[in-house]
């Protein structure tokens, strides 16, 4: 697909990684609609500054991925305002940092905070862009992880649900064909403010261990996987239901020596 002049919904565009796409696809001549909740207000309205700064528009929405109403008055909303929708990148996320082995600090709320957000979410940005989508022949880009891979990451319920955006994008993939195509893209370490806050005092010896074993010796910036996001929507039109890692080769070594497990 060739981005200019098309139009992308950004969920959770506000920072990191959904900021770091808006401003890749911007820069390609893409207008950007970022979605964001309450909280990072301020934020969404500097990352649409931005974008605008780079010669394309953009429009913030407020709303909460969790709820399907919420989903299709933002999908509604991209359209009256933008005339139309080509993308739709779900990287709305959130997780809590428990350790694996606590099996007993899960609680429901921890399931239903995480899977509602990551898995949820994602199905309800999903379809309720589908007809949007459908009428210009559309791209969706889903945010799995690693984690959903190895079951490694910051606690059980995030890997669980990155799995199962994995397993979301596939099923999706086959009934949005032919006019949708539907990939999903599985960072591993994303250095930044949600792997600091989480990890804490931790936060620079798992970045380091997790460097130190990956193939490439480093981890992902935003902008790293801001460029794996952009080459699916952007390369070949033949490729649908794929699931592309982008973590410097961490999945190569042992998971045992891989930093971050909670």
């Amino acid at each position: 697909m060739n981005v200019q002049g098309k139009v992308a919904l950004i969920t959770g565009g506000a920072t990191g990684l959904g900021r770091a796409t808006s401003l890749a696809l911007a820069r390609l001549g893409c207008s950007i609609a970022v979605n964001h909740v309450a909280a990072t207000r301020d934020e969404a309205e500097k990352t649409a500054a931005e974008v605008r700064s780079l010669g394309v528009s953009a429009v913030t929405i407020e709303a909460d991925v969790t709820d399907s109403d919420a989903c299709r008055q933002m999908a509604a909303s991209v359209v009256a305002q933008a005339g139309r929708l080509d993308i739709l990148v779900n990287c709305a996320g959130v997780t809590r940092f428990i350790p694996h082995a606590a099996l007993d600090d899960i609680h429901d709320d921890d399931w239903d905070f995480i899977l509602g957000v990551n898995l949820k979410g994602t199905f309800h940005s999903a379809r309720a862009c589908r007809e949007a989508l459908n009428s210009n022949g559309g791209v969706i880009i889903n945010i799995a992880s690693i984690s959903g891979i190895n079951a490694t990451g910051s606690c059980i319920p995030y890997a669980i649900s990155k799995a199962g955006v994995m397993t979301l994008t596939t099923a999706l993939a086959r009934v949005m064909a032919p006019r949708i195509r539907v990939n999903a893209v599985a960072p591993g370490f994303i250095e930044g403010r949600w792997m600091r806050e989480g990890l804490a005092e931790r936060y620079a010896k798992a970045r380091d261990g997790f460097a130190d074993a990956s193939a490439l010796g480093r981890v992902c910036q935003p902008e790293d996987v801001a460029d794996a996001i952009v080459s699916l929507i952007t390369g070949s039109d033949m490729v649908t239901g794929h699931t592309l890692v982008c973590d410097g080769g961490a999945l190569l070594a042992d998971p045992a020596t891989v930093g971050v497990r909670g």
